[in-house]
């Protein structure tokens, strides 16, 4: 069994709306496609993050997983409530029982659940490899979403190796 997990946060439709998706949406979703194929296919791990608030309520059009990523029978899809996929979910659980050691980080904002999630996952012990073209945000008042995409990039160095999505491995 693969020590490497493919982690997909927040990928829900409501990202992807029509009237405003996040940066590059149609790139972001094909790559994710890619990622999911590749693990699949190395028998790695997919498991889902799913965001609830007050605009992403369960059940909702909004709150479900985007229809050209979604999860199959046997995926784990974890629930939060904060930007931390780790805070108050079972996600630690999770990856325990699947003996995973090395989280390949993706989805939604780059500058929000991504970044808090590859810090705390660092925290925890995990290896992580944050695929640089596989996550994704909006623009801001004072930054495009490119520019905090690629910020967030050059930070996260720190804590996971990047990748394209091209170049990202399932192995052991």
């Amino acid at each position: 069994m693969s020590k490497t997990a493919l982690l997909v946060i927040d990928v829900q439709n409501e990202m992807f709306a029509e009237a405003n998706p996040v940066f590059n949406s149609e790139k972001l979703i094909r790559n994710l496609q890619i990622l999911i194929q590749g693990a699949r296919a190395s028998r790695a791990p997919v498991i889902y993050v799913q965001h609830n608030d007050q605009a992403l309520v369960e059940g909702t059009h909004d709150w479900q997983i985007h229809p050209s990523i979604r999860p199959e029978a046997g995926d784990a899809v974890i629930q939060k409530w904060t930007p931390d996929s780790f805070h108050e979910t079972d996600l630690q659980e999770v990856l325990q029982e699947k003996g995973i050691e090395h989280l390949v980080v993706t989805g939604n904002q780059t500058e929000y659940c991504v970044d808090t999630t590859t810090r705390r996952a660092f925290s925890l012990g995990y290896r992580l490899t944050l695929v640089e073209d596989g996550h994704g945000t909006w623009d801001a008042d004072s930054l495009s979403a490119e520019q905090i995409i690629g910020h967030h990039n050059r930070v996260l160095r720190s804590f996971a190796s990047l990748k394209e999505t091209e170049k990202v491995l399932f192995e052991g």
